[in-house]
């Protein structure tokens, strides 16, 4: 049981270097939940966060992007068990498409898809 969704909690979004996600943060951390839970009862499977929120000298470390919306709480780099990254991506893109959940970001990489929910549509593979 999640604390944010039915079944996402707040700890899958926590910055993977164990610093405190700003509370400003946490509002957009749990929209993002929201979306990740109708692709997720969409699927019928469990979705793992590889990473959420990231703080700036986190992401600074890993290589990110400068404005990345990981930094706001709005992204998720995320996989699901038996399904790859393409067919994943084509299942958010179906989404969208309903009007099922926000359009923004979605990059498809070899293990894992980023989805996030920025203010203009992009589309890129990683």
């Amino acid at each position: 049981m999640g604390d944010l969704t039915k079944n996402f909690s707040k700890s899958e979004f926590d910055c993977n270097d164990g610093s405190e996600m700003p509370a400003k943060v946490l509002a957009n951390v749990k929209k993002q939940a929201k979306n990740l839970q109708v692709i997720r009862d969409f699927l019928d499977k469990k979705i793992t966060v590889n990473s959420g929120y990231r703080s700036p000298s986190y992401n600074k470390s890993i290589g990110g992007a400068l404005k990345s919306q990981h930094l706001k709480g709005n992204a998720s780099d995320i996989k699901v068990k038996g399904i790859s990254p393409g067919d994943l991506s084509r299942v958010i893109e179906g989404l969208i498409r309903i009007k099922a959940i926000e359009d923004g970001g979605i990059g498809v990489y070899s293990t894992f898809v980023h989805y996030d929910r920025r203010s203009k549509r992009a589309r890129w593979n990683g």
